[in-house]
């Protein structure tokens, strides 16, 4: 099981620890932060795009594809369910959409080419947000 704990600090900073590393998240200047890390839909995109080239690089090893270099950009945004080419008529109004741009280079055939295009949307990061998640919440107010 993976845990994280985040506790408000000044402002809208947010210190982010998994017991052994402590990371920041917060706010751009705009609405209100200071600035000093990434928002959260940055650290959810970061976490995907580790997740992406991690994935790929291990798949590589594994495989002993002469992987040069992976990069991932992923960007978030909200879009209306009409103008967005992956919903279908179960989606309505205002929907979340990630787009993405893997780059792949190393010394490989055309099916390996194929099959790394494949293992990209497979990591695990990806295959969680894409199915979707329950919640079990519990929330103390003192």
């Amino acid at each position: 099981m993976t845990s994280i704990t985040a506790e408000l600090q000044k402002n809208f900073q947010v210190d982010i620890t998994n017991g052994t590393h402590v990371w920041r998240a917060d706010e751009p200047l705009d609405v209100g932060g200071d600035n000093s890390g990434p928002n959260p839909y940055e650290l959810l995109l970061g976490a995907l795009a580790a997740c992406t080239t991690i994935t790929l690089a291990l798949y590589a090893k594994r495989k002993n594809i002469d992987l040069q270099s992976v990069s991932a950009e992923y960007s978030f945004d909200r879009v209306h369910a009409d103008d967005c080419e992956q919903c279908d008529e179960s989606h309505h109004g205002m929907v979340g959409q990630v787009t993405s741009q893997i780059f792949i280079d190393g010394a490989f055939d055309e099916a390996t080419r194929k099959r790394l295009q494949d293992i990209a949307i497979r990591c695990p990061v990806h295959q969680t947000l894409a199915s979707g998640l329950v919640f079990a919440e519990t929330v103390f107010a003192g």
